[in-house]
C-alpha cells in the first residue's frame, strides 16, 4: 500500500501532544457513504521488554468468512520513549513499515488500542486511520478514560463509556460471561458502525478475529528474529 507522509517522527513528547490536539480537528465521525466492508484488517504489534526492537503486522480477514487474506510484516527500531497516551508514536513507524508491504486493501482496520476513547480524543486508530486513509477503530481490553455502567452478559451486550460527559466509545460483551472489550471510532467511523464490526469479526473469543491473527503474527515474526523457538 502507497503510504503519504502525514508528519515527522522525531517529536519531543511535548511537541507529540500538540500534534495530536492538531491532527483531531481531521478526523472524520462517520463512514465513508456507501461503505462496503468485504476486507477487515487488525493491526499489532510486539516488543521485548527492553528491546530497542518493535515488530508489527497487519493481517487482512475476508469480513464473511473470517479467513486471513493477506498480511505483512516489519521490524523497526524504536524511537520514542514510553508515554501513555501518546503509544502511536512509539508503535505507528512499525505499522507504516507494515501498511507499505500490504498488498491487500483492507475496507476497514482494527487497531489493538484506543479511538477516540483518549484523553486527547487522538488515540492510535485515530492516528492510524488518518495515516493509511482507511475507516478505523479502536478495540481495546483496558479502558484508558471514562466510565461505564453494567451491561448484560448476553453476546452483543453494550453500555456507553463517558469520559468528561462525552460518551467516547461502548463497553463490549463479546462472548457471554466474559470480560467485555472496549470499543471506540477512529478515523471515518462512528461508534455503532464500529461496534458492528467489532462484533462481526469476533466468533469464539474476546477479542475479534482480526486482533487475534494479528498478534498471533506479530509473535511469531518476534521469536523467529531473536531466534526463540
Amino acid at each position: 500500500m502507497e503510504l503519504e507522509p502525514l508528519h515527522r517522527w522525531d517529536l519531543t513528547p511535548k511537541q507529540a501532544v500538540a500534534l495530536q490536539r492538531e491532527l483531531r480537528e481531521r478526523l472524520s465521525p462517520r463512514p465513508p457513504a456507501g461503505l462496503k466492508v468485504e476486507r477487515v484488517a487488525g493491526a499489532d504489534i510486539s516488543m521485548s521488554r527492553g528491546d530497542v526492537w518493535a515488530y508489527g503486522g497487519i493481517v487482512v480477514l475476508d469480513a464473511g468468512t473470517l479467513a486471513p487474506v493477506a498480511q505483512s510484516s516489519a521490524a523497526v527500531r524504536l524511537t520514542f520513549p514510553y508515554v501513555p497516551g501518546l503509544l502511536s508514536f512509539r508503535e505507528l513507524p512499525v505499522l507504516s513499515e507494515a501498511w507499505t508491504r500490504l498488498e491487500v486493501r483492507p475496507d476497514v482496520l482494527i487497531f489493538d488500542g484506543q479511538g477516540i476513547a483518549h484523553p486527547r480524543r487522538f488515540g492510535l486508530a485515530c492516528h492510524g486511520g488518518l495515516l493509511f486513509g482507511v475507516p478505523s477503530i479502536g478495540c481495546a481490553k483496558s479502558l484508558l478514560v471514562g466510565k461505564h455502567g453494567p451491561l448484560g452478559e448476553e453476546r452483543g451486550s453494550v453500555a456507553d463509556i463517558v469520559h468528561d460527559g462525552e460518551v467516547v466509545g461502548r463497553a463490549v460483551r463479546t462472548r457471554r460471561g466474559v470480560l467485555p472489550v472496549y470499543v471506540s471510532p477512529g478515523h471515518m467511523m462512528d461508534l455503532p458502525t464500529a461496534v458492528e464490526l467489532v462484533l462481526r469479526m469476533t466468533s469464539r473469543y474476546r477479542e475479534p478475529e482480526t486482533t487475534r491473527h494479528a498478534h498471533r503474527l506479530v509473535n511469531d515474526v518476534r521469536r523467529s528474529a531473536r531466534g526463540e523457538s
